[in-house]
């Protein structure tokens, strides 16, 4: 393999993309709804638009709060099988290095290459090869909380911000449709190009997410206009 060369595979972004895409399409199907069912129960264009903000607020501050306490849990345990991994090593270093060997072995070396490569790896960091080959941590794939509580708000709000200014400009006797028909084509966009980032099919991407977004906006719509009282 030549020393420039560069391999890019698509599966290296499935974190990254799963959590902006989620929280994207999280802000913008549940403002988008919100601003639908407010309007259907023939609440004002004020009204519609101080609903609006407030649940990109709250929705945005959700998501990073419940985001930030998922990941702080699988931090905690992470670092609870980093500690007990350490104190193992201390207590018996030759047991753990034919637990790594073994491993190893089943991924396909032979016995005396797997020897080998586990001495050399437990020499140089033998927790960190312990974290990376027994547990599965990796310095690219551990928790970090608060840039995921940052990132999945940021996304909630860059996606709620398209139905709001959609609403800001929309004439208020055809916000509905116009609202509802902006939402699905930005939903089918974001599918769409979260799709094609992943390496899937595109217009499987983009229905999938039209779909549903066109369901959510379609029952709060009807819970409002139920609920709602004539002007």
């Amino acid at each position: 393999m030549h020393a420039g060369h560069r391999e890019h595979h698509l599966s290296g972004r499935t974190a990254w993309l799963r959590a902006a895409v989620l929280g994207a399409n999280d802000g913008l199907v549940s403002t988008a709804s919100l601003i639908v069912g407010v309007a259907a129960a023939h609440g004002s264009h004020s009204n519609i638009l101080v609903a609006g903000a407030a649940g990109l607020v709250a929705g945005a501050m959700s998501m990073a709060t419940g985001e930030y306490v998922s990941v702080h849990s699988q931090k905690d345990s992470e670092q609870a099988a980093l500690d007990q991994e350490r104190m193992e090593l201390q207590a018996n270093a030759a047991a753990e290095h034919k637990e790594l060997a073994a491993i190893y072995v089943r991924r396909g070396l032979e016995p005396a290459l797997a020897k080998q490569v586990a001495e050399q790896l437990m020499a140089h960091d033998a927790l960190g090869a312990h974290a990376r080959d027994e547990l599965g941590i990796t310095a690219t794939q551990s928790a970090r909380p608060l840039l995921a509580a940052l990132a999945s708000a940021a996304s909630f709000t860059v996606g709620a911000m398209l139905p709001m200014a959609v609403a800001m400009l929309s004439p208020y006797p055809h916000l509905i449709p116009i609202v509802s028909a902006a939402s699905l084509l930005f939903l089918a966009l974001l599918g769409a190009l979260a799709a094609r980032a992943g390496g899937a099919p595109v217009l499987a991407g983009a229905w999938r997410v039209s779909f549903w977004g066109a369901l959510a906006m379609g029952i709060t719509a009807g819970i409002g206009s139920a609920l709602g009282v004539e002007p």
